[in-house]
């Protein structure tokens, strides 16, 4: 009979064993720590895509236009200079920062033009019912509104998890919870445009944009310390769907896809190997709190904005000729 080992025999390589756990566990928060502080890089130079100058050489309408901004933070500003951000650049743009854009803006287009930022941040869309609609006031018939809107992000994002989620505040709900809370969503963004109609009755514009992804469509907002959410993106695919079925409801609603032209340039812009990654610009779009722009984002969302405006009213011109 063979002679039996003892218990301590295997002593090496259980504490080899128990090196390689201590190990690849201090590897893994040392990582997730890291992913969580550390500073992505921005870059330099323009963000999103370049915008041809001829659309510019003739005026888009001679109406009195007002110009509104609605929403959350990404409309507000925050995370940049109030004269880089999109709804500032809309207006004007910072020739000295941005000469490749120079006359590329709405006063060039629009001689006579008033506006008005109501948006607002860590707000919601029903804060932006509540709040933002009800402060606009009746237009005269012979005034043209153009709208922008950022909404329904907040929805989606507050509080972080940091309670249950709910309606107006999902985050970490289910896919199942998500879908009549996306419906609910979907049915306040159609109360705002239908009220926002309602005060132009000589017509507006009004362009949407869709949410954007932070984790550039990995669904890991663990990475930088925030709670796990399995379903994040199936969620936001749902949301994003709700928001598109709206802009095909009204020929008037124009959805700028903020969401597509932000992939690659979120918490994961550096890593070379996903199918997200941008060789000509693997940077950072977003500011620090990870929902709302850098000053880079906001160039990028200005420049969308302006490009489903060029379309929109390009038409309008060429039908008028």
């Amino acid at each position: 009979m063979g002679r039996q080992l003892k218990w301590y025999s295997f002593r090496w390589r259980v504490f080899l064993l128990v090196l390689l756990f201590i190990g690849l566990s201090a590897g893994y928060v040392g990582w997730r720590l890291y992913n969580a502080v550390r500073v992505r890089p921005m870059g330099e130079g323009p963000a999103g895509p370049a915008i041809a100058a001829e659309s510019f050489t003739l005026p888009w309408s001679d109406q009195p236009v007002v110009f509104l901004g609605l929403g959350d933070s990404v409309t507000r500003g925050l995370g940049a200079a109030k004269e880089h951000t999109y709804f500032e650049l809309l207006i004007k743009n910072d020739d000295a920062m941005y000469p490749d854009m120079q006359g590329r803006d709405l006063s060039a287009v629009f001689a006579s033009m008033t506006c008005r930022n109501y948006a607002q941040d860590y707000t919601t869309t029903q804060d932006h019912l509540d709040a933002q609609l009800i402060r606009i006031p009746q237009h005269d018939p012979d005034v043209r509104g153009i709208i922008v809107i950022t909404s329904g992000g907040n929805d989606l994002l507050h509080d972080y998890g940091r309670k249950l989620p709910q309606d107006g505040a999902m985050y970490g709900c289910t896919y199942a919870q998500a879908q009549p809370w996306c419906e609910n969503l979907k049915q306040r963004l159609d109360t705002l445009l239908t009220g926002l109609m309602a005060k132009f009755p000589g017509g507006c514009d009004i362009f949407l944009a869709n949410i954007y992804d932070p984790t550039d469509g990995v669904g890991d907002p663990y990475t930088v310390g925030l709670p796990r959410w399995p379903a994040a993106m199936k969620v936001l695919d749902l949301a994003n769907q709700k928001i598109a079925e709206l802009c095909e409801k009204y020929p008037n609603v124009h959805r700028v896809d903020i969401h597509s032209a932000f992939l690659g340039h979120g918490i994961h812009c550096d890593e070379w190997w996903r199918s997200t990654y941008r060789k000509d610009d693997p940077h950072y779009w977003y500011y620090s709190n990870l929902e709302d722009p850098n000053r880079r984002g906001f160039d990028a969302i200005r420049r969308l904005f302006l490009q489903e405006m060029i379309r929109v009213f390009s038409r309008e011109i060429t039908t008028v000729q």
